[in-house]
């Protein structure tokens, strides 16, 4: 059974920073795209930033480019995000997700095959 599951979120003053993990289980997505997306209360669920199965290359959100950075450690089958400069715009859960599909860039859609459960991310002002 395939997993994929978030941690790092919580509670982080505004300019804070915070490193959300996601580790993958259940077969290795070494050859695959890895995503974050995040979805605040009453609003629609939306990208955050991609990368692609090699770490090769990276896209992210307008919102939160200069201020993210998403990586991936093959090895142990995880992705992460760091965040920095965080905003009260910025509360969210956040969303892991993977992409069924050997070889994918870092693509920015939202028909990611794999979602994990999420962590909640929340920045006080």
């Amino acid at each position: 059974q395939v997993q994929l599951v978030e941690s790092g979120g919580g509670l982080v003053q505004a300019g804070g920073s915070l490193r959300l993990s996601c580790a993958a289980s259940g077969r290795s997505f070494s050859y695959d795209a890895m995503a974050w997306f995040r979805q605040a209360p009453g609003r629609e669920r939306e990208f955050v930033a991609a990368i692609a199965w090699n770490g090769g290359s990276t896209n992210y959100a307008d919102s939160v480019k200069g201020r993210c950075a998403i990586s991936r450690d093959n090895a142990k089958n995880t992705v992460y995000l760091g965040m920095n400069s965080l905003k009260p715009e910025d509360t969210a859960v956040y969303y892991c997700t993977a992409k069924n599909r050997r070889g994918s860039g870092a693509y920015m859609g939202y028909d990611y095959d794999y979602w994990g459960q999420g962590t909640q991310v929340t920045v006080s002002s």
